[in-house]
């Protein structure tokens, strides 16, 4: 119910208020922060490795990592802090992978400037996590003008040597199906569903999806790929009339239904842990026997709704 409020508010609330309120919590969040580093009162690696363990993170898996920096507290050291103990917990033989997508909005407006995708120097506007841990030595970085992702471990090429000119980017040859053929699992930290969770999108590119999700126009992007090759690929871009339909967050009780997450805090931020092949697989069962997407997540006729 309280979801459901929120969402309305959300709707019918104008642009220029909900960009004031944003900017207000961000600035409130700012100050907390700096208060706790004068206070001392740092997350250290110690303790993110004892919650990530906690959530279900284990040796040798495959993770997807959404990150809000903000949400995690004060990192002692910055977003090393949270790689750092991100590897420890995954170990020699687990693969870190985050999404490092160039455009901080619409993909859509993004393209439409025509700006050219460098392996390189593209940055990642997905956080400073993101961005952090794409320089790294040793990240592999899929080539894809809007939807990258990078990876680090002995799966990172596995993971993102086939995105390359994909016209649609969450398919099967797209890092986010992969990690579910690989029982990966999928890391919320601090992030929502709806503000986040890209491997929704797996289902629309999964089957003969009833809704116009993709805009009509096709895009020709510019690439520049890790040996300084140029290419100009086509892409499909999510259509903002139904992007602003989304309803992502009202998933949530099916998948803790279906025991597809499980949630927990990591140093102060309210985080999930998604087993990303079983995720697939509900909606999957859901979307045939409801018509359940984070477009209609009560079902197409809504006979889901309390």
């Amino acid at each position: 119910m309280k979801d459901n409020l929120k969402n309305i508010l959300i709707k019918y609330t104008p642009t220029f208020l909900l960009e004031a309120v944003k900017l207000w919590k961000k600035n409130k969040r700012r100050k907390y922060l700096e208060k706790q580093k004068t206070s001392k009162k740092n997350i250290t690696s110690e303790q993110l490795i004892i919650d990530l363990k906690k959530i279900g993170l284990s040796k040798g898996d495959s993770v997807l990592v959404h990150s809000s920096m903000s949400k995690i507290g004060y990192l002692e050291n910055g977003p090393a802090t949270l790689i750092d103990a991100l590897e420890t917990v995954i170990g020699n033989d687990g693969t870190l992978l985050m999404p490092a997508f160039p455009a901080p909005g619409s993909n859509s407006s993004y393209l439409k400037n025509n700006p050219v995708f460098d392996y390189h120097k593209t940055k990642s506007k997905m956080g400073a996590i993101s961005e952090y841990f794409r320089l790294l030595p040793n990240v592999k970085r899929s080539l894809h003008p809007t939807d990258s992702v990078c990876a680090l471990g002995p799966l990172a090429d596995y993971y993102t040597n086939t995105h390359f000119k994909q016209i649609t980017p969450y398919n099967e040859l797209s890092p986010f199906r992969k990690i579910g053929e690989k029982k990966g699992k999928i890391l919320m930290l601090g992030t929502t569903l709806n503000g986040a969770c890209t491997n929704l999108h797996t289902l629309e590119d999964a089957v003969p999806f009833k809704y116009p999700v993709y805009d009509l126009k096709i895009f020709d992007a510019d690439m520049i790929d890790e040996n300084g090759n140029h290419f100009t690929v086509q892409t499909k871009v999510h259509n903002p009339v139904y992007s602003v339909k989304r309803n992502c967050d009202a998933l949530k009780p099916i998948f803790e239904k279906e025991n597809v997450l499980i949630n927990g805090i990591i140093g102060e931020a309210n985080s999930m842990l998604i087993d990303a092949n079983t995720m697939l697989e509900v909606m999957l069962k859901y979307y045939y026997e409801y018509g359940v997407t984070m477009y209609t997540p009560f079902g197409e006729n809504g006979q889901l709704k309390n």
